[in-house]
């Protein structure tokens, strides 16, 4: 699976990052997120899709 992360929709809130600090990191410039992988090791799948659905401004989607 891969997250994408849409930046003209984020907004720093920092919410995946407290969700899920193994995949989501936050730019610190702008406080908008990076997601550390291309492709989402399993064993982070679940904390992924934690950070995704807690995006208040869904700027994050799951492609699989």
């Amino acid at each position: 699976m891969k997250v994408i992360a849409d930046l003209d929709k984020c907004q720093g809130h920092g919410v995946c990052n407290m969700s899920c600090p193994e995949v989501f990191d936050l730019a610190e410039e702008d406080g908008h997120v990076m997601v550390k992988y291309d492709v989402i090791p399993v064993e982070l799948e679940e904390g992924a899709r934690l950070g995704v659905d807690s995006c208040p401004e869904l700027a994050l989607s799951i492609e699989e």
